[in-house]
């Protein structure tokens, strides 16, 4: 199917999410106020997916910049696909709906249209919230997040959320989830680091087999956050074979790497705040890679996490020992 900007992918509750998303997340030292003039710009450039989280800490400037948009006709509120995420300190069944009236709070808007777990597991309100703190480890709990996911089910049928979902979700969490006595609504989708050096090509079979949407983030190989990711790390975008792929096209090879996720049929974040990279992210719908190149892209998986999020690996759900 031709992609555009306006390709909605069909969810498995009836509703759709739009196949790109502008991601959110910015480190500590960027102000505030800098993702709230991108995601105005970006909404005017045509972007209709807003992907952030309670834990980035910019709901309120995220959802100032759209309620702003709404209010000067740019945008209905139903053309805006917005998604929060409930971080694990919220998992506890009696927390959820508050984790979520949060978001909804900070964000100013009556619903979301997404909310989803944002790992597979829990943790104690008296640990530290992110990761980077190294006087004040996490403080892990013991919340079946199949119990989290019946307190979601109920907020969607409160009408605070249209749809439900998961993210950073292994296949054998998944089908945990899946096989739950009782289960209501399935996730519609399962948000996953994906890209060139990780092509998440047996999750995706998976998830796809269970009517489960693939979601992107770090398409362009993340952030590279010290607070995350290991530095040493090859730079995905200076990958030389890309580099021929995209010169090929006459394209970037940011622009190559994101078409390629988008190819594969899984809807992809990009996160940029400035306004020449938004509009240049938008030049992935005006090409199409060609079967042999999306081939070669392939064959450059090596399964590299460029956040495996180490801190959590005590967790007895940290999802990334799973082959996938």
């Amino acid at each position: 199917m031709a992609l555009t900007k306006d390709t909605r992918l069909p969810l498995n509750d009836g509703n759709t999410i739009p196949i790109l998303g502008l991601g959110t997340y910015a480190s500590p030292d960027v102000p505030k106020s800098t993702g709230e003039e991108a995601t105005k710009v970006a909404i005017e450039l045509g972007y209709r997916h807003i992907d952030c989280a309670y834990i980035y800490g910019n709901e309120v400037q995220i959802g100032s910049a759209i309620r702003a948009k709404i209010a000067d006709g740019t945008v209905k509120r139903e053309d805006i696909f917005y998604t929060g995420k409930l971080w694990p300190t919220f998992f506890s069944p009696d927390l959820v709906r508050k984790g979520l009236e949060k978001s909804l709070s900070d964000v100013g808007l009556e619903y979301l249209d997404l909310f989803i777990m944002h790992w597979p597991f829990s943790l104690k309100h008296e640990g530290a919230e992110k990761p980077a703190n190294s006087d004040k480890p996490f403080a892990y709990d013991d919340v079946d997040f199949c119990s989290t996911w019946e307190a979601l089910e109920a907020c969607k049928d409160a009408g605070l959320v249209k749809s439900i979902g998961v993210s950073n979700f292994n296949r054998r969490q998944l089908e945990r989830l899946l096989n739950k006595q009782g289960l209501k609504y399935k996730p519609v989708c399962n948000q996953v680091e994906c890209h060139i050096y990780l092509g998440q090509s047996k999750l995706q079979a998976y998830c796809k087999s269970k009517d489960i949407i693939l979601v992107a983030y770090s398409v362009l190989g993340s952030h590279r956050d010290k607070d995350w990711v290991d530095l040493s790390l090859p730079v995905l975008l200076e990958d030389p074979i890309l580099g021929e792929v995209a010169a090929k096209y006459n394209r970037t090879p940011a622009e190559v790497a994101m078409r390629f996720v988008l190819q594969k049929g899984i809807v992809v974040l990009a996160k940029s705040f400035s306004t020449a990279r938004l509009k240049q992210n938008l030049g992935v719908f005006d090409f199409e890679l060609k079967p042999e190149d999306m081939k070669t892209l392939e064959s450059l998986d090596k399964n590299l996490h460029y956040g495996p999020f180490k801190e959590m690996k005590q967790h007895p759900e940290y999802p990334f020992d799973d082959e996938y």
